[in-house]
């Protein structure tokens, strides 16, 4: 199959690899000293000049909101297959998406409030997102149960009068720690007698509500993924209106499904970007250093691994771009056995890139002196954000037993399950 980029998206990649060469790359240092500097002073969690400072010249060149099609509110987004490699090229570099207004969980929580929001929400905390003034967090994982089964949650909405009274201890809820979150949107029980899956709802909770408290930040094998980070969170006895809630009681896995799906690709999109730059610097520095008489590069060891990296990213991109199109033309529920494959593989390819990148520099390459180790770390939480790894090959497997079932329609009746983390 060929993947045509429309000439728009053409275009824009061709500005957007202009942006990074003269923002994004030569700025790396700074964006770590800033946050540094931030840490040493007693605050990691404040946001840094340098992104403030690109956000508005990343608007001005039209390089702003990319990722919400089919959106009224946003003319520029862009379709899934003419954004994936706009996306790619972010995801070099771990805090590039929020220069241009497309990074997690924002553009999960701005698709979600778009395709499930009233209006008078939109309003309130879409617009707000969209022009990049507030941030947003996502609270479904809980650290009480295996969130890989998402009906195991034990967050309750439980409903008094006018408003809904939320109870509940969540973990992994990323940018909770920032200061410019202004908004949860919060997954849990309405009615635990329910059919399994309609147990849940998604509810809109103002970040400055009564009630939450951010007890910590988690680390990634020893990063705080300052300012942006992820948190334990509580909610205790927390009040919202009822019109807070999304599509009505009981529709919160209707919800996740919808919201989960683009969130999943973006992931492995920015992957494909992660081992790409993994790999440039791999081989860069292959032909820097000199071992046994010769150029390490020489090494038929590093043929091997290079050439296995080459064959891995354009087997991993040609897989994103094929789901891509699918949720394009035919939907994400027809595309949900592509989505989930390219979610077991895009962040295993930038492991295993990013392992022989690592072992390439040395002991360098475990420093902080070269960005490997901190994207090899975020690189393997993602075999666990969005469903580990073991869910989605199961779900895998029943949709291709389906496909050979003397039932009709089996392969229609196999979901992929609402998972994030664990």
């Amino acid at each position: 199959m060929s993947f045509q980029f429309s000439p728009r998206s053409l275009d824009l990649q061709a500005r957007l690899k202009a942006f990074m060469d003269q923002h994004i790359y030569p700025n790396e240092h700074r964006f770590e000293s800033e946050v540094t500097e931030n840490r040493r002073a007693g605050n990691a969690w404040v946001p840094t000049r340098l992104i403030d400072e690109l956000k508005p010249i990343a608007r001005e060149s039209g390089l702003w909101n990319l990722f919400l099609p089919r959106s009224a509110r946003v003319p520029e987004g862009l379709s899934n297959l003419d954004y994936a490699p706009l996306c790619e090229i972010m995801g070099r570099v771990h805090w590039a998406p929020e220069v241009f207004n497309c990074s997690a969980p924002d553009t999960g929580n701005m698709e979600t409030f778009e395709r499930y929001a009233s209006e008078s929400l939109k309003r309130q905390w879409l617009d707000p997102l969209l022009r990049g003034e507030i941030r947003s967090a996502f609270a479904m994982t809980e650290p009480g149960v295996a969130s890989s089964d998402a009906t195991n949650i034990e967050s309750t909405i439980s409903r008094e009068g006018d408003h809904y009274r939320i109870n509940g201890r969540k973990w992994w809820t990323s940018g909770a720690p920032d200061p410019r979150c202004g908004v949860f949107i919060f997954m849990g029980k309405t009615d635990p007698t329910a059919p399994r899956h309609q147990q849940q709802s998604m509810i809109i909770v103002p970040a400055d509500t009564p009630g939450i408290t951010v007890i910590r930040p988690l680390t990634v094998y020893g990063y705080d993924d300052a300012p942006h980070g992820h948190a334990e969170v509580l909610f205790k006895d927390v009040r919202v209106p009822i019109d807070n809630v999304l599509l009505g009681e009981g529709r919160g896995f209707e919800i996740a499904q919808g919201r989960l799906g683009p969130g999943r690709i973006h992931h492995c999109m920015r992957q494909i970007g992660v081992a790409e730059r993994a790999l440039e610097l791999m081989c860069k520095r292959l032909m820097s250093r000199v071992a046994f008489g010769k150029r390490i590069s020489e090494h038929s060891v590093w043929h091997e691994r290079i050439a296995e990296s080459r064959c891995m990213i354009d087997q991993a991109r040609l897989m994103t771009l094929q789901a891509a199109h699918m949720m394009d033309t035919v939907g994400n529920k027809v595309a949900r056995r592509e989505i989930a494959m390219i979610k077991v593989i895009a962040p295993n390819v930038a492991g295993k890139v990013l392992d022989w990148a690592i072992q390439a520099h040395g002991a360098g390459g475990v420093s902080d002196d070269f960005p490997l180790a901190a994207m090899w770390a975020h690189s393997r939480t993602l075999r666990f954000a969005d469903g580990p790894d073991e869910v989605h090959r199961a779900a895998i497997a029943k949709l291709e037993i389906a496909r050979h079932s003397p039932i009709p329609g089996d392969a229609d009746r196999v979901e992929i399950p609402v998972t994030r983390g664990s």
